[in-house]
């Protein structure tokens, strides 16, 4: 599942650690989100949605996704 975490981070100007402290996950989590290694949970994808007030799709693509 492809993502724009750390685009959408860059945005905000919030590190890993303060994106992970607000979703409550470790940093480790969300860097294997952003790296792609990782997919979260509809729950975890809706909060991290809702951290950059953007929905789930604009987040989140599945790889076959244009």
């Amino acid at each position: 599942m492809k993502n724009r975490i750390r685009i959408e981070r860059a945005i905000l100007n919030i590190t890993q650690a303060e994106l992970a402290e607000k979703v409550a996950v470790s940093r480790q989590t969300i860097n294997a989100i952003e790296a792609e290694k990782y997919s979260p949970s509809l729950a975890l994808g809706m909060k991290i949605a809702r951290i950059f007030s953007k929905s789930v799709e604009e987040v989140f693509t599945l790889e076959d996704e244009d």
